[in-house]
């Protein structure tokens, strides 16, 4: 069983747009059903409801470690629009996806074009979303 994963409503509500009309243009179509799968079995937490700190939403900065190349990175998760710019992530491509939802120390393995990526979360650096900023509050020892 894969492991649970939070997304925030507004993010869900967002997301959800982004599919139904990405269906309906068919943009994206390739990656869009990867991010259905995701949304389908995320537990949507509605605004004003306590969201844990360290999980990786829209417009969430993550430090990352690749498992098998032991490389760091950090990923800004956003929308296809913003992802041309330095480090930005667009939850359609196949990393953006699994990221979405997993906390902190959470070991996320994902099918890409060239094999399966296997990434550890080490740090939400900066989050920003309905509930407003959190900074390094996801930071793990």
């Amino acid at each position: 069983m894969r492991d649970r994963i939070f997304i925030t409503e507004a993010d869900f509500d967002k997301l959800t747009r982004l599919v139904l009309s990405r269906r309906l243009s068919g943009v994206d179509a390739q990656h869009l059903s990867g991010l259905e799968r995701e949304l389908e079995r995320a537990e949507v937490l509605a605004d004003g409801q306590a969201f844990p700190p360290d999980v990786v939403t829209m417009n969430s900065e993550v430090r990352v470690m690749d498992l098998d190349s032991g490389d760091i990175k950090v990923y800004k998760l956003v929308f296809a629009p913003l992802a041309g710019s330095h480090n930005a992530l667009s939850v359609l491509a196949p990393i953006g996806t699994a990221l979405l939802g997993y906390r902190c120390g959470s070991i996320i393995e994902w099918r890409v074009p060239k094999g399966v990526r296997r990434l550890k979360i080490l740090d939400v650096v900066c989050r920003t979303d309905a509930a407003g900023p959190h900074v390094g509050e996801g930071r793990m020892a």
